[in-house]
């Protein structure tokens, strides 16, 4: 099992940019492939971002492609989602999970309690 605590949301100005962090504690985090998801208030949880357990294969959704970038580093058993170009729509809870398993947007095992993002117009 893997407990997932995120960090690095809060408010920003469209156009800006936040850097989201989620640790990972519990068994070995490199056996995971790990993803960012994001929750609007009132819409169903959205596939953002993962990344296989090497970080050599990387996934983006069509409406965070070329504005986020998710990387890991398995020595500080961290993920993280660097966000830029942020826009109004991106404002939501993201969560971070992880799968036992390898990179795909659905089936995630575990997950983090998530941290809110509000982008301002």
């Amino acid at each position: 099992q893997v407990q997932l605590v995120e960090s690095g949301g809060g408010l920003v100005q469209a156009g800006g940019s936040l850097r989201l962090s989620c640790a990972a504690s519990g068994r070995t985090f490199s056996y995971y492939t790990m993803g960012w998801f994001r929750q609007a208030p009132g819409k169903e949880r959205e596939f953002v971002a993962a990344i296989s357990k090497s970080g050599l294969s990387i996934d983006y959704a069509d409406s965070v492609k070329g504005r986020f970038t998710i990387s890991r580093d398995n020595a500080k058993n961290t993920v993280y989602l660097q966000m830029s170009s942020l826009k109004p729509e991106d404002t939501a809870v993201y969560y971070c999970a992880a799968r036992n398993g390898p990179l795909r947007r659905q089936e995630y095992d575990y997950w983090g309690l998530g941290t809110q993002v509000t982008v301002s117009s």
